[in-house]
């Protein structure tokens, strides 16, 4: 019975893999076994936390490969400088999925939510992943001690209310990689003086038709 249940967990494995591999190629990218094995642990530990902590609305695996991974992954190619913060990262997106992808990268992964950073914990325990740090609380109250170069959000708020809350964050070269559903037109007109929108990029999220932009926001 045990190897049969091995074998079955096994063969979802290796079909998420294979979901996950033609997602990313459809992406520009490509990942490694320990890159793939990896990002596939993730989702099962998110699924399996999900069961008593509320981290993501999605509970079906199979569909968390692309509105959680490939989503996230999504914006790799914009990825600037070597510090990252991940504001409001929840269960770690787009943190995570971005961090096994980029070992060369340092990810500060930052969450008010104990529960939500005690999983990223685990994760970062259970995967081995060094190059990100975790912090258990408001970004408004984070301090930090040496230049970001980026900083990145998933869902977390208005556009306004994300430049003012991490503002304290930027340096003269930081940028801000806002990712968005659909065009958000009206959070754009609203940025706080000394902002502005260097870009915004239309993103094809390969299994999903929703919408997603990404705003990047830099200082005037």
């Amino acid at each position: 019975m045990a190897a049969a249940h091995q074998k079955g967990q096994a063969a979802v494995s290796q079909a998420l893999q294979q979901e996950l591999r033609q997602g990313l190629e459809q992406l520009g990218m490509a990942a490694d076994e320990g890159q793939a094995t990896s990002l596939i642990s993730y989702l099962q530990l998110l699924k399996k936390w999900n069961r008593h902590f509320n981290l993501s609305g999605i509970d079906d695996i199979d569909t968390m490969v692309s509105m959680h991974l490939l989503d996230s992954l999504s914006i790799n190619a914009y990825l600037y400088g070597s510090i990252i913060v991940d504001v409001g990262t929840g269960a770690g997106l787009p943190g995570i999925p971005l961090a096994i992808m980029n070992p060369e990268k340092n990810f500060l992964l930052i969450d008010s939510n104990g529960k939500k950073t005690r999983f990223l914990f685990q994760v970062k325990i259970a995967l081995q992943l060094e190059n990100i740090s975790i912090v258990n609380t408001r970004i408004e109250h984070y301090q930090n001690q040496q230049q970001i170069d980026m900083v990145m959000c998933r869902a977390f708020s208005s556009l306004e209310d994300i430049v003012t809350k991490s503002q304290h964050l930027f340096g003269k070269k930081t940028k801000l990689l806002a990712m968005k559903g659909r065009y958000p037109e009206q959070e754009l007109r609203e940025l706080p003086a000394g902002f502005e929108v260097s870009r915004v990029i239309k993103l094809e999220i390969p299994g999903s038709e929703t919408h997603r932009h990404f705003v990047e926001v830099i200082r005037n």
